[in-house]
């Protein structure tokens, strides 16, 4: 790696080189999640806070006995035992393990932010995190909107309403590594992904075990372990203060790491929509722009999640995107499942999270579409994406050279 690598000085081990990807325009799962041209990520979306009661003892399975699935998980205070994700792994541990207690329930926060260095439990994939700091996003949902006005011109051609954004928190969190692999199947919480910080437009790199949480997504707890997350960045961002509130308190690191690389990792807009009980929410991330071939591409990550709202099982089949860019060009991508995947979508595992990449040669465009799903008496239906803006920053006038510590 050449100089300004975004891992020097941490040692090694940080990195994972992704490989090159064509810098081609458009085409969402151009770049697979989940494959060395373009890992896994979440998507982000809001499960509903927990009931408030008193702390309970929050345990866990040893290491290699399950761990968490995805079901969704109950509301704070209760013992971990309890939720849907821990039962499936309590009836596949090996025989012979038994629970162990890793810390103590809190109860959701309904008014105010969380603190970095806040443990947690994913509401919906059950994996254990910390907060390393929040982000101020504009969710624009279009369950909710009221009242909606019809776009006098609609540049998309979705037909889509207009929708006014209103603020909510999400979470930049590290994610325990022991969880990664027993969540691996519903959800791809393996990396954020950046260009790489050379001039080879087509080279990523990713962080793994970095992740984006919605305050709703957010179970709290409290533990007496001084290193309670394994990750390889904890220590190196966070470190112990037991006269804090959490107690884990940000390094000069963090601060920073965040300031240094906030225009590659901020989150800045969310869209969601519910269609026949099937919840879809996108989040874009503006990754940077590169020069290939005399022109100009710029560069998107967008995460999507998908929730059933519902008891029914469903399947989802196919995918269907539209892309416009500002450069006036219009392109239609049909493809089967998802990165190379068809998920169910249960009662006990209602979700999945994925990961992709788009890049056009213009500043800007948008993107919306549908996801076809399957029933079980073999009958389809559609499911709106919300269509969704791809900004750059216009004031760019060099290529950003990647992650930076």
């Amino acid at each position: 790696m050449g100089p300004g690598s975004p891992w020097e000085g941490l040692g090694g081990g940080q990195h994972r080189p992704l490989g090159a990807v064509p810098a081609r325009r458009g085409g969402p799962g151009g770049i697979k999640a989940g494959t060395a041209a373009g890992p896994g990520e979440p998507g982000r979306m809001s499960a509903a806070p927990g009931t408030s009661r008193a702390p309970q003892p929050l345990l866990r399975f040893p290491d290699g006995a399950g761990g968490p699935g995805g079901g969704r998980a109950a509301g704070g205070g209760g013992p971990l035992q309890t939720l849907p994700s821990c039962l499936s792994a309590r009836r596949n541990r090996p025989e012979g393990k038994v629970l162990e207690t890793v810390g103590v329930f809190e109860a959701p926060k309904q008014h105010g932010k969380y603190e970095t260095g806040q443990l947690f439990l994913h509401s919906v994939f059950g994996y254990r995190g910390i907060v390393l700091f929040p982000w101020q996003a504009r969710l624009y949902d279009r369950d909710v909107a009221s009242p909606v006005t019809e776009k006098s011109e609609n540049v998309a051609g979705h037909g889509s309403k207009e929708v006014k954004g209103k603020t909510h928190t999400y979470y930049q969190v590290l994610i325990d590594a022991r969880d990664c692999p027993h969540i691996s199947q519903r959800s791809q919480t393996e990396a954020v992904t950046f260009l790489a910080n050379h001039d080879d437009s087509r080279a990523l790199y990713a962080i793994p075990g970095l992740d984006y949480v919605s305050h709703e997504d957010i179970l709290p707890y409290s533990s007496t372990d001084q290193v309670p997350i394994q990750h390889e960045l904890f220590e190196r961002f966070l470190m112990y203060d037991q006269t804090k509130v959490p107690p884990f308190v940000a390094r000069d690191t963090l601060c920073a790491w965040q300031e240094k690389n906030h225009p590659w990792l901020e989150l800045s807009d969310v869209h969601r929509e519910t269609t026949e009980n099937i919840r879809v929410t996108v989040i874009p991330f503006y990754m940077g722009m590169r020069e290939a071939q005399n022109s100009h591409v710029y560069w998107w990550r967008y995460c999507i999640r998908l929730e059933n709202l519902d008891s029914e099982v469903v399947q989802l089949r196919e995918r269907h995107w539209r892309i416009f860019s500002l450069s006036g060009t219009l392109e239609t991508v049909r493809g089967r499942g998802v990165v190379g995947r068809e998920p169910v979508l249960s009662k006990e595992q209602p979700a999945f999270q994925y990961s992709s990449h788009v890049s056009l040669q213009a500043s800007s465009g948008h993107m919306w579409g549908t996801f076809r799903f399957e029933r079980p008496d073999g009958s389809h239906f559609d499911v709106r994406i919300p269509p969704f803006s791809l900004e750059s920053n216009k004031d760019e006038k060099t290529p950003p050279s990647g992650l930076h510590w």
